[in-house]
């Protein structure tokens, strides 16, 4: 989709939305918002309730509160996704796939009160990859969305022969993939108990699922077989950048990996092939970051609206820097 981006100066990729008009769509799951006897706020999924979190009469439910946040922020123009905590990756094919066509018309009817500030990107029935592939299919050309937005844990890994035929509809399409964690245990498995406490889940969990997804694509071959494919992946991709020793020391000698990853530097060539927002929330992290995987595709997230909203930083020239790397990955050049 072409787009003049000549006023443009900061393009957010990571910011989430929730919609009104998919509440209930996803049969006994919900989502479904509420408030207690005190007035007090809560969020369903399942049997997975979200306590005094403001969705309604906010940034996340009305555009036009958007819009203003944006402009106090300095965010000319931002690609909205899906909340994380409706994915609906592990429940039934028949309702996960009703609930995204919801979402996504709902979430097309949004953009289309103010498409010169805000663009989408569709949530998909994982579960069912060929549904996955018909909803993109439709999301993209008669909704107008980018892409497609998916979480990291849905049953099965990111280098499945199952998911092949959605990389090749990604490639065929010419549209990007988006991959963002959801907190464990909301429609699927619990994960590691300790994870419970102190909200660690969102603090280290979505940096360990993330770490995870980078590696399993790269081991596993993905890019390989997809080369042209365009993944971006959240929060500057968890923690590999940190361990990028380790990454590649086991790409040189550990015997399961293919022959091409034990060249020098292979690992690393291949790191530069995946697109990472920059929401780390911390300069000398970000500048470690920059030092590893450089800057050709890095691009600006800010969870907006979230408890970890990420400010606009940088100079003139970062942040243009930043808005045309989004340029090349949405297709708006």
């Amino acid at each position: 989709m072409k787009r003049s981006m000549e006023h443009i100066k900061t393009i957010d990729v990571h910011a989430h939305i929730v919609l009104s008009e998919s509440m209930h769509m996803a049969g006994p799951h919900g989502p479904e918002i509420g408030h207690d006897e005190s007035g007090n706020p809560w969020f369903r999924v399942g049997e997975y309730y979200l306590h005094n979190v403001k969705y309604e009469n906010s940034v996340f439910m009305d555009t036009s509160l958007r819009l203003e946040a944006m402009d106090e922020a300095g965010i000319d123009f931002q690609v909205l996704s899906p909340n994380p905590l409706t994915y609906f990756h592990y429940i039934d094919a028949k309702n996960a796939i009703y609930f995204c066509q919801q979402h996504n018309d709902a979430l097309a009817k949004q953009l289309s009160y103010c498409p010169e500030r805000l663009a989408g990107l569709a949530a998909v029935p994982i579960q069912d990859v060929s549904a996955a592939c018909e909803e993109l299919d439709r999301a993209v050309t008669e909704l107008g969305l980018l892409g497609a937005y998916i979480g990291t844990d849905f049953g099965y890994p990111l280098d499945s022969p199952k998911l092949d035929i959605l990389y090749e509809k990604l490639v065929k399409m010419n549209v990007p993939l988006f991959i963002h964690p959801a907190p464990s245990g909301i429609d699927g498995p619990g994960g590691d108990p300790n994870l419970n406490q102190y909200e660690l889940e969102l603090l280290t969990g979505f940096a360990a699922q993330e770490t995870l997804a980078v590696a399993t694509l790269i081991y596993g071959g993905v890019l390989d077989r997809h080369p042209e494919l365009d993944i971006c992946i959240s929060h500057a991709g968890g923690a590999v950048a940190l361990l990028i020793g380790r990454l590649n020391a086991a790409a040189r000698l550990r015997p399961w990996v293919s022959e091409d990853l034990k060249k020098e530097g292979a690992f690393e060539s291949y790191l530069t092939k995946i697109w990472f927002d920059a929401h780390v929330q911390d300069q000398r992290v970000l500048d470690f970051i920059v030092s590893v995987l450089g800057t050709d595709r890095l691009v600006l997230g800010t969870n907006f609206a979230g408890w970890d909203q990420h400010g606009v930083q940088g100079n003139e020239e970062w942040l243009l820097k930043l808005r045309d790397n989004a340029t090349r990955l949405l297709r708006f050049a």
